[in-house]
């Protein structure tokens, strides 16, 4: 099997990450009085990191190509940063 780097790679990277780091040093809400919720959104980046792992395993299916593999996935990264902004 041979390894692929590729953007959702480091997508899931950057929320295991930040699950670890929320683990450890905590969340407070901005404006609340001593609500930590550290472990509550730990778990929710897990989800979003198993949620895009999914995806890159689909879109390794479907695209072959190391080429059309990063612009789909670019592409998907963007469009889910332009939908977040727009309801944001």
């Amino acid at each position: 099997m041979k390894l692929r780097i590729t953007p959702l790679n480091f997508a899931s990277a950057f929320f295991l990450f930040a699950a670890g780091y929320s683990w450890i040093y905590g969340i407070k809400v901005t404006g609340s009085k001593l609500i930590n919720l550290g472990n509550a959104i730990g778990w929710i980046f897990i989800l979003f990191a198993f949620v895009v792992s999914f995806m890159d395993i689909m879109f390794r299916n479907f695209f072959p190509e190391n080429k059309k593999l990063w612009i789909v996935e670019l592409s998907f990264i963007t469009l889910a940063a332009i939908i977040f902004l727009i309801v944001k």
